[in-house]
């Protein structure tokens, strides 16, 4: 799934993705970050997550607008 952070705190970890494909918000898990290159997050950044058990988004990487797929870059 692709999405962008809406919001994030780094001194507790928490979070909220909105999918870019329903606008569904997904709050962080709390290992969203284990294994990324992300020590950070800023709101607007596009990601790529996925979801746990829990409807959590964990497993962030990287979005971009070509991976987007939007009509300008089609």
């Amino acid at each position: 799934m692709q999405g962008v952070i809406k919001s994030y705190d780094p001194g507790t970890g928490d979070g909220i993705v909105i999918n870019q494909t329903d606008f569904a918000e997904f709050d962080l898990a709390d290992n969203a970050l284990e294994g990324s290159i992300f020590r950070m997050l800023r709101p607007g950044q596009r990601v790529v997550f996925s979801l746990n058990e829990a409807q959590q988004a964990t497993g962030l990487s990287f979005g971009s607008e070509g991976d987007m797929a939007t009509p300008e870059n089609l």
